[in-house]
């Protein structure tokens, strides 16, 4: 999997979930070989670092299977205390030899043992002494991205921001408010998950802990509940749907914002859920029947095209665009993010946010609410993006701070931002913007 995310630019939770759903390991090696995975991926800036210190060669020319292989050892030995590290040796060195590369066990094995002996004394850069350093090697940013949040954020924070980031994302649902509420909901899910606690802000949120799988829950089978961030919670609530409402999500899949969408209109409502990727929207599909939303309507269409038949009979009283972004903001639960991401990607995605935001726009009724919003930190995706769409739709203005629905008040910004921060919050990363059509 480590070789396919480096080589392929494959997506390690889809790896993981493919691999391991054909796998016969019992839960607890389940759970292990995903902290391998992920570990290894979140990890490999430092342990890139250190590799290099015990390495005769540059580790960029190796091949990846024994790129991947010492980074393995590498994470087990200097980043985990689950394995001895002679064990973390000897296996990485068996696995090796398993993939048909005995040619290299010989390397593995001098290596690993070698920063097996030295590791603990091997000296990271200094924050206050080397500011990028620090962030690149010692928390395993690419340069190009610590570059960018050591401009917006400083030193300081940046680094609490890039620490944040490697750490397990806790586990936080929403409640069906169509099927149950979130005290009964929470009164129900302590037998299984003793240190549920409601969430902080998001008025339907639980958060179940840091460990487990709620999925397989039978509260969530029956359609009780959604696996869903708090952040990506608030970005519902700032939008606000009353019940009855007609809603656009433009960029509608996975779903999870699209249920909770459904549920905030409830019966009488409708909410028009968009996507351009058929298998995606599958995805969508599959969240509303378990939530048993009915007035969901999935449809197939690319929101950068126009949108203008879907405004008849008449035009959206609320429209969403929780836009395709970077998706940096979610390091915690997407490690392989921050490797597959090139420099010139955000001001990419950028084009494709404005064209969107400019349909979506299009269709909101005079006086409606659309809400904007990505899981990236970055300005370009941003506050760049809707300053340019405002100069360009006199009809469009953003909301003040006072106008924020009182869940997420706490969390917007003067400027009518709202930021979810993991280092601040304990949640994904999101920005998300309120706009306002004039009557």
């Amino acid at each position: 999997m480590l070789e396919r995310v480096q080589r392929a630019g494959a997506y390690a939770d889809l790896l993981l979930n493919a691999q391991l759903g054909r796998s016969s390991l019992p839960a607890a090696d389940r759970a292990f070989a995903t902290d391998l995975v992920n570990g290894t991926l979140r990890w490999r800036g430092r342990l890139d670092f250190l590799i290099a210190r015990v390495l005769d060669r540059d580790l960029e020319k190796l091949e990846p299977l024994v790129a991947n292989a010492l980074r393995l050892g590498a994470y087990q030995i200097a980043c985990s205390e689950r394995v001895p590290d002679r064990a973390a040796v000897d296996q990485t060195v068996r696995c090796v030899r398993a993939a048909g590369a005995e040619r290299a066990t010989g390397l593995v094995n001098a290596v690993l043992r070698r920063l097996a002996a030295e590791h603990r004394s091997i000296a990271l850069p200094a924050l206050e002494a080397d500011p990028l350093g620090h962030l690149v090697h010692a928390l395993s940013l690419p340069a190009w991205l610590a570059d960018r949040w050591l401009a917006r954020f400083g030193a300081e924070e940046a680094a609490a921001l890039a620490r944040a980031c490697n750490q397990i994302p806790p586990l936080t649902v929403r409640a069906n408010r169509l099927r149950t509420d979130r005290d009964r909901l929470l009164e129900e899910l302590r037998e299984r998950f003793p240190g549920a606690v409601p969430c902080r802000h998001a008025r339907d949120g639980l958060v179940l802990g840091r460990r487990g799988n709620p999925a397989l829950d039978p509260a969530f089978l029956d359609g009780r509940f959604s696996v869903q961030d708090e952040a990506s919670q608030l970005v519902t609530a700032l939008l606000d749907p009353q019940p009855g409402e007609r809603v656009l999500d433009a960029c509608a899949a996975p779903g999870g914002k699209t249920g909770a969408l459904g549920e905030r209109v409830g019966e009488r409502g409708q909410v028009m859920a968009l996507d351009r990727n058929s298998a995606r929207l599958d995805l969508v599909r599959r969240q509303v029947r378990r939530l048993g939303l009915r007035g969901v309507h999935c449809l197939e269409r690319d929101a950068t095209r126009p949108l203008a038949d879907l405004a008849r009979p008449r035009a959206f009283d609320r429209v969403l665009v929780d836009a395709p972004c970077s998706g940096l903001g979610t390091l915690r639960r997407n490690p392989d993010a921050r490797w597959r991401l090139t420099p010139g990607d955000p001001a990419r995605l950028a084009e494709a946010q404005l064209a969107i935001l400019r349909q979506a726009a299009s269709v909101l009724r005079p006086g409606g609410v659309l809400v904007y919003s990505t899981c990236s930190l970055l300005r370009e995706e941003n506050e760049d993006v809707v300053r340019t769409l405002l100069e360009q739709a006199p009809a469009l203005r953003r909301a003040a701070a006072a106008e924020a629905p009182p869940e997420v008040r706490p969390l917007v910004g003067e400027d009518g931002w709202l930021r979810c921060l993991p280092h601040v919050h304990d949640t994904d990363g999101f920005l998300a913007v309120r706009l306002v059509r004039h009557p």
